[in-house]
């Protein structure tokens, strides 16, 4: 999920580390917890690599980090030519934790991808050239709700007939959270293939004016996860920002130190700077430097030292099973 904004002011300009901090998780920071783990005061952290099936230099990347570092989640973008391979990697390791990054737009210049289901029945959601909208904006004015459900439902199941066993549900640039309708179908999604949403149970008041159906809805749609036993997130962040390798390691490192207690997640997005992730996005280094930081043996012992224990959302889910614990 790219919360555009945040990548806006964190290119902008140098930030220092509680600005980082703060920006990382504006859309985040969560109020009340009643669930046991929160209440022991413990840190948990999913970290995430979002975008895979994108290409096979995201493929290759997302699994090398989730095979041999601390990645322990990731999502995929079932529209996208590479979601095959990645598909048949995960039906291949259904120990690993696998969700759909529910996809309404595409968004590179000459790498592109149309609905899943046949565009004659989504027509709202493609443009003039017959593929998904550029950016969310063009989603947003342009989509009706009747055919965004009719296309996330054919992403999930399409998904589900490769095989992948599913833990969860995200959204690729946060299209399904611009407007009020398309949150509810969001979350009906989660209810109705009984998968965790990424949600976060506040967020901050930056994020509800970039999304304004989070201001309206929110509240409502932590309620409705919480009636159907859905787990929420307690924390949510990510950024873009560091001119260098160290500075973007430092920036995540102190990010992660500081995590406030609960379930938190870390959105990165990994890939192989290669000539074909180079002729498709210009984050073709950044995406790099996401594999090698949580590939890095150093790394993964900051976050043990940290006393950051990570998870998968699947572990997630069953802690949010757990009954809660009463006082003796």
């Amino acid at each position: 999920m790219h919360w555009q904004s945040t990548r806006q002011l964190l290119r902008a300009k140098p930030i220092g580390i509680w600005t980082i901090i703060v920006l990382g998780h504006w859309l985040l920071l969560s109020g009340e917890r009643s669930v046991s783990y929160a209440d022991e005061g413990k840190k948990y952290l999913i970290i995430h690599a979002d975008d895979a099936g994108m290409s096979h230099s995201v493929n290759r990347a997302t699994i090398d980090a989730m095979q041999t570092g601390v990645v322990s989640s990731a999502s995929i973008m079932v529209p996208c030519p590479w979601f095959p391979e990645f598909a048949a990697h995960a039906k291949e390791h259904p120990d690993q934790d696998f969700g759909i990054h529910l996809t309404l737009n595409s968004e590179w210049k000459h790498y592109r991808w149309g609905p899943v289901t046949p565009r004659d029945q989504v027509p709202s959601l493609v443009d003039p050239d017959g593929y998904l909208w550029s950016n969310i904006q063009q989603v947003a004015a342009n989509v009706k709700a009747d055919e965004v459900d009719r296309e996330l439902r054919a992403q999930v199941d399409r998904a589900l007939q490769f095989g992948v066993p599913l833990t969860h549900l995200d959204t690729h640039m946060g299209a399904v959270i611009t407007r009020p309708d398309l949150l509810e179908i969001y979350v009906n999604l989660g209810i109705d293939y009984n998968l965790p949403v990424m949600f976060v149970r506040t967020f901050g008041p930056q994020a509800a004016k970039e999304y304004p159906a989070l201001l309206e809805k929110s509240d409502e749609m932590v309620r409705v996860l919480d009636r159907h036993g859905l787990p929420v997130l307690n924390g949510l962040a990510q950024f873009y920002g560091g001119e260098s390798h160290e500075e973007r390691q430092g920036n995540y490192l102190r990010t992660i130190r500081d995590l406030a207690p609960g379930v938190s997640q870390l959105i990165i997005h990994c890939g192989y700077d290669d000539d074909e992730l180079q002729h498709i996005t210009s984050s073709s280094a950044r995406r790099d430097g996401d594999r090698r930081i949580f590939t890095d043996p150093d790394v993964m012992a900051e976050i043990e030292k940290a006393g950051v224990t990570v998870i998968t959302w699947k572990q997630f889910r069953e802690m949010n099973e757990r009954p809660a614990r009463t006082a003796d």
